[in-house]
């Protein structure tokens, strides 16, 4: 069974789409085969990867009916990871977009039919909580939270928790909070300084990896790359990104999930 983790913010600008995007490779490359869904009308995976508004069919044809899953599906040349994206959507069909992926199970007929081939599926959605995060929060089983260290990011995330109690409560009682991760801290700032200060101290969940603000983000999102396949020295950040994919995987595990083809490893011999 697959883990489904959508990520989720009501507030824009909190990184969603870094993480989702370099959440989904480390966790890849560590050997687990992930499925990244660009649910996003933006298409903002696509755009992070330096593709076209127009290059990939996708979630979009889906839901019209005029391509299968398997058309849609893109095996990328990381082995372990597939992407599902958005597809060609005309910014004034958005409305319909949403309306069709709340209203029908194309999200849950795509998880029913993936879930044995992947062991994550991250689940990028838009900002806000309108229906494509609603729906997608429907079928999954951790919401993970990107938090902005700024004040007025740190005031809306109630919004954000009040949604995902209310989705647990009445739609889908399978829906946990994996963990809320501080996104664009800078701990030299006074002002993000007082505001991680402020979550570690009142905030249930947050994780312990958080992911500093910092110009390879703007150079990855420039050559359409995550940020692990830059050229040159391996940068801190892709790290950052390794050790929430281990963090994450700890805390599913410690709620009973799976999280790797064996659980339990055999003994083996070093000399």
């Amino acid at each position: 069974m697959a883990n489904i983790v959508s990520i989720v913010s009501s507030k824009g600008g909190t990184g969603k789409t870094t993480v989702a995007l370099n959440l989904a490779v480390a966790l890849a490359e560590a050997g687990d085969r992930t499925l990244l869904i660009d649910a996003d009308p933006l298409g903002a995976i696509g755009f992070s990867l330096g593709q076209g508004d127009t290059e990939w069919t996708g979630l979009a044809e889906y839901l019209m009916k005029r391509a299968e899953l398997d058309e849609t599906l893109i095996q990328t040349k990381l082995p372990f990871l597939s992407i599902l994206p958005r597809g060609r959507l005309d910014p004034l069909d958005v409305g319909i977009y949403e309306e069709m992926l709340n209203a029908t199970a194309a999200l849950a007929d795509i998880i029913a039919a993936v879930e044995d081939d992947f062991r994550y599926v991250i689940i990028d959605t838009p900002s806000g909580l309108g229906l494509v995060t609603r729906a997608a929060l429907a079928v999954s089983t951790f919401a993970l939270i990107p938090l902005q260290a700024e004040p007025l990011a740190l005031r809306a995330i109630s919004q954000t928790l009040r949604v995902l109690q209310h989705i647990k409560e009445n739609e889908n009682s399978d829906l946990h909070l994996l963990g809320i991760l501080a996104t664009m801290v800078q701990l030299n700032k006074d002002v993000s300084f007082n505001i991680m200060n402020t979550v570690w101290a009142s905030l249930d969940g947050v994780l312990e990896t958080y992911v500093p603000r910092a110009d390879v983000f703007h150079v990855a999102s420039e050559k359409g790359l995550p940020v692990s396949f830059l050229p040159g020295k391996y940068p801190p950040e892709a790290i950052r990104f390794e050790l929430l994919a281990t963090e994450i995987k700890d805390i599913i595990q410690g709620m009973g999930g799976v999280t790797g083809e064996l659980d339990e490893r055999p003994q083996r011999e070093l000399i």
